[in-house]
């Protein structure tokens, strides 16, 4: 039988769970539970070979499909000792013993008798717990339904609740929770003295209502979604990122339901109305590692950024590890590659480079400066109308003009180049019309082009220049200013020996008394001289030179233009023609220059065959060709100008455009971004969530209909995962501890019912995040001590079971908070761009293309929250890094916590907390009173909102005397580490009691206990 060849080889999975659970049922008569107690085993020993993907399976054996398992005989309901399953995993043969000694697995004999309970049971499945819609327990309407739950589940364990904290630790929990904050010490002994019912539930609203809470629930939010101010692959280059910042925390304090959080960012630009914050809340899809590198293959990083917003999308929304079935359908849940396509299908159509810098992004004013932009728009309007109004009379005399030039071009010979230099070093190229066009601005804004031409020029009488406006071009050029306009300093003729052509006169299709033609044949070739056309750029211009003698070579003679562009500002030629004429009467300008071909082609036309189309681009041709609008053109040019400009003041960033047309998505057979083979996939649901319904008529699947089903009550993971992540915050651990996988690796919740509560609850509250937050620091639960007696502590280290609260290390950005709050020294702004505090010297030296040197802020800036600190993802600000924060390269939906040494010396020489204690050094002095007890009281007091047990008491007192002495026999070092930072020490304090409070203070700020949230 195909049973009895179940596979021998295993690959080595990490066991990521630990299942308290299974020893107790191996000894209990209670039914056996699949999910609970057979699942996790089979999905750690057997299903890396026996599981979802049918590339890796062996023996045509799955043991995660009952059917099928019962079809292999793998087992038989009912009857332990006819099942295959167990006489492998009970046999002693090498051979035959499964998992395989070669697997380096092995049950334990708990687990075997489990099996075969489980099978004498009658070997029933479930579906994986997170894969079912959560159904609400039943809760006594008068009790808090965390608390009923978790005590209910002590209750079975055998398990008490501990008491709850004292005030003074529950402010400051409740402080650092909800502000990410400490309390100041009037207000936690304002809450002590308070006896009132309600003193608790009024500190919880007031820190709800703070501006402060949205920047504290913004960090875990801004980990998940990868935010950083940088780009991340090769150069690391910045991008315009920080208004979605800005959004998340006004999302948090305005309470927006997370049904529309989520529609916003995964959709926003869809929504019927979108707006600026929805537009901006959908930057989310932009958040994703970018490169620059100009050796980049395109379809690598078109396959990187599909696989990145997949992975974004199932670890924000979804806990799911669906990146797995990037290369093959997923080992361990029932995910396919399919699912993983169809999924980033929805997001093909966002409208950005494969490779290369990002665009600048979308305006994002605040409220003043879109007022403004407004009248800025109206003056734009207002003057476009004036440029625009008909003027039949110019027109007519323009056109009669036009038509006049273009009957005279019979009179002119294009040269062609033969040879073509820039001195600035510029690449020149001519087309087929002998139209020679420049490819970029001269480094320093200025050039000299040598044209040379062979031909047979006998008889020639003039030159001409032609000034030829193209839509790439500035302005539409002729120039490379950024109006357009150019300033043609010298124009000289040279024969082979380099000798000057003498030239008589110089005219133009347009001159002004600054800039007139004849100044290009004077000796003057100053930067203010020249002729130049401002005020009729973005069309046709010519200048016209009359030789005083008429060349008389019969053969082919060769001749170089010399062109000479002083001015500066890249107001040089970018697309010019030169020619020459035979026809004395030709070499005086016309009032016109002969147009573009398509405008001469519309000339040529009977005006009664010109469509309104035609008439209309003529009539707009001729408005910036004719010299008597040049006033009208300035006030536009100005009133556009000065938009331009403001906007330079006014943030920006990157948002999601939905493309006409988006890319395709195939299947990669093993990731493979080179194999075009894989079946073309179109936006779909994921298949193992959805019933086939999930579709729409008539359309295709966009960004907007995965949202919406993200959070509807079909998909059963996305009100679990929130839930779960925000217990995390609360208490530490999630309830299912691996918050980005509720896949079938991941722990399964501790108190499924508890979980499945706060999951309906969140739906039926109409996805409130703030009422969530309410309940749970309402519950006892929340209040309880987290002080455990040893037997507790030993039954339970891990706080899993909740008979008492946890304590931890604030995060990275806390620590820096508490820091300068304590010291008197936080800018408590809210929102606005990136900061940029003290950093080593060099720590960016190996940043390249371009190199960079990292310019700490020397303004309030500097005292700004840690939230707001420039996120470098290849090389982020080495605080952040001791303190376990992420570099954001990939979803971080938990942050390591560790305990380190580095973390001490952070705290005791980075220049921000130097800096601090002294601010803290200078309060104390000020503040603390008269004498050193009095002092080191109140410092305690500031810093822990207590007062210093007499062991603490005495040594910081010696500590103090000792600090001093030393700083009395050498003021110099005081006068040192007085200098540290921005701030200036205060000139009314002696710098050696500074200097040794500071060091006083650099111990208080570096206590375990003043960055622990108890």
């Amino acid at each position: 039988m195909a049973c009895t060849r179940m596979i021998r080889i295993l690959a080595a999975v990490p066991f990521l769970a630990s299942f308290i659970s299974v020893g107790v049922a191996a000894n209990s008569p209670d039914k056996i539970s699949y999910n609970r107690d057979i699942r996790p085993i089979l999905s750690d020993n057997c299903f890396f070979c026996h599981g979802p993907d049918k590339n890796k399976r062996k023996a045509k054996l799955r043991l995660d499909v009952r059917e099928e398992a019962i079809a292999k005989e793998a087992f038989v309901p009912g009857k332990p000792n006819e099942s295959e399953l167990i006489r492998r995993i009970f046999a002693t043969e090498p051979d035959d013993i499964m998992p395989p000694a070669e697997s380096h697995k092995s049950l334990t004999p708990a687990q075997k008798q489990l099996f075969r309970r489980w099978i004498a049971q009658g070997a029933e499945y479930q579906k994986h717990w997170a894969y079912v819609p959560p159904e609400k327990p039943a809760v006594p309407a008068s009790q808090n339904g965390i608390d009923f739950l978790v005590q209910k589940r002590l209750k079975e364990i055998g398990f008490k609740p501990s008491p709850e904290a004292d005030r003074r630790t529950l402010a400051r929990r409740l402080s650092f929770d909800l502000v990410g904050l400490p309390p100041k010490p009037e207000e936690v002994a304002a809450f002590e003295k308070d006896k009132s019912p309600d003193a608790y539930g009024k500190l919880v609203e007031k820190l709800l209502a703070s501006p402060h809470y949205g920047e504290r629930m913004a960090i875990g939010w801004l980990d998940v979604a990868r935010f950083a101010d940088t780009i991340g692959y090769h150069s690391d280059n910045p991008r315009n990122v920080w208004p979605y910042r800005d959004y998340v925390i006004r999302s948090f304090n305005e309470n927006k339901r997370f049904n529309q959080f989520t529609r916003e960012q995964l959709a926003g630009d869809l929504l019927s109305g979108s707006g600026q914050e929805q537009k901006v809340g959908s930057a989310f899809n932009r958040l994703l590692l970018t490169t620059e590198e100009g050796g980049a293959q395109p379809k690598d990083y078109e396959a990187r950024m599909l696989t990145d917003r997949v992975r974004a999308v199932s670890s924000v929304w979804f806990g799911q590890t669906i990146g797995c079935a990037q290369c093959h359908d997923h080992k361990f849940d029932p995910i396919t590659s399919r699912d993983f396509y169809s999924l980033g299908a929805f997001f093909a159509d966002i409208k950005e480079p494969n490779i290369g810098r990002r665009e600048e992004g979308m305006l994002v004013p605040d409220q003043q400066q879109a007022s403004k932009l407004a009248r800025l728009d109206d003056e734009i309007v207002r003057a476009q109308q004036d440029h625009d109004a008909p003027r039949p009379e110019l027109y007519a005399k323009w056109e009669q003009a036009a038509i006049e030039a273009i009957a005279a071009e019979t009179n002119w010979t294009w040269l062609a180049p033969a040879k073509m230099v820039s001195e600035a070093g510029v690449k020149l190229t001519a087309d087929k019309d002998q139209i020679i066009s420049t490819e970029k601005e001269p480094k320093d804004g200025k050039d000299t082009y040598r044209i040379t031409v062979k031909a047979k020029l006998k008889e020639v009488v003039g030159f001409r220049l032609e000034a030829l406006s193209a839509e790439k071009l500035p302005g539409n050029g002729p120039g490379r200013a950024v109006d357009g306009n150019f300033v043609l300093t010298e124009f000289g003729v040279e024969d082979t020996n380099t000798n000057k052509l003498a030239l008589s006169e110089a005219t133009a299709t347009f001159e002004t008394d600054e800039f007139p033609a004849s100044s290009v044949l004077g000796s003057d070739t100053g930067a203010s001289n020249g002729w130049a056309i401002r005020g009729v750029t973005g069309v046709e211009q010519a200048i016209y030179f009359a030789t005083k003698h008429s060349i008389s070579n019969d053969g082919e003679t060769q001749l170089t233009f010399v062109i000479r562009q002083s001015s500066g500002s890249n107001q040089v030629l970018g697309r010019f023609r030169l020619a020459a004429t035979t026809n004395p009467n030709a070499v005086r300008a016309l009032k016109s220059v002969s147009p573009r071909s398509d405008i001469a082609d519309i000339l040529n036309l009977p005006k009664d065959q010109r469509s309104e189309g035609q008439v209309q681009k003529l009539a707009a041709y001729q408005r910036s060709a004719a010299p008597e609008l040049m006033d009208h053109r300035r006030r536009l040019a100005e009133a556009k100008k000065a938009k331009t400009e403001f906007e330079t003041t006014v943030a920006r960033c990157l948002v999601s455009v939905a493309a006409d047309e988006p890319r395709t998505v195939r299947i990669l057979p093993r990731g493979d971004f080179l194999n075009e083979t894989g079946e073309i996939m179109q936006a779909a649901l994921p298949a193992y969530l959805t019933s086939p319904s999930g579709k729409v008529e008539g359309r295709k699947l966009n960004r907007l209909d995965l949202a919406e089903w993200i959070v509807s009550r079909e998909n059963p993971l996305t009100a679990r995962v929130f839930v779960n992540r925000l217990w995390k915050a609360f208490f530490g651990t999630g309830l299912a501890k691996i918050l980005d996988d509720f896949g079938m690796q991941g722990e399964p919740p501790v108190n499924p019912e508890l979980l499945d509560w706060l999951a309906c609850e969140f739906m039926d509250s109409g996805w409130d995040v703030k009422h969530m937050v309410r309940l749970i620091v309402n519950s006892h639960t929340y209040k309880q001590v987290s002080t455990a007696s040893k037997k507790l502590q030993t039954r339970d280290p891990s706080n899993r079971e909740l008979a008492r609260q946890s304590r931890w290390r604030i995060e990275a950005e806390l620590v820096r908070d508490n820091a300068l709050s304590v010291a008197g020294l936080l800018v408590p702004n809210i929102g606005g761009p990136s900061v940029k505090p003290y950093q080593p010297d060099g720590y960016w030296e190996n940043l390249n293309f371009p190199p960079r040197t990292y310019e700490a802020d020397k303004s309030e800036s500097q005292y700004r929250r840690g939230l707001y600190v420039w996120w470098q993802r290849s090389f982020l600000h080495p605080s952040m890094v001791a303190f376990d924060a992420p570099s954001r390269e990939e979803c971080a939906a938990e942050r390591n916590r560790s305990n380190i040494p580095q973390q001490a010396l952070v705290l005791l020489n980075d220049p921000t907390y130097v800096e601090a204690a002294r601010g803290f050094a200078t309060r104390i002095l000020k503040e603390g009173g008269d004498d050193a007890a009095s002092r080191i009281e109140w410092a305690w007091r500031q810093a822990l909102a207590r007062a210093p047990r007499a062991d603490e008491m005495n040594t910081v007192r010696g500590l103090l005397d000792r600090h001093l002495a030393e700083y009395q026999r050498d003021p110099q070092a005081a006068e040192t580490l007085s200098k540290v930072g921005l701030m200036p020490a205060p000139k009314d304090i002696d710098s050696v009691e500074l200097a040794a409070w500071t060091n006083v203070a650099r111990v208080i700020l570096n206590l375990h206990e003043t960055i622990t949230r108890s």
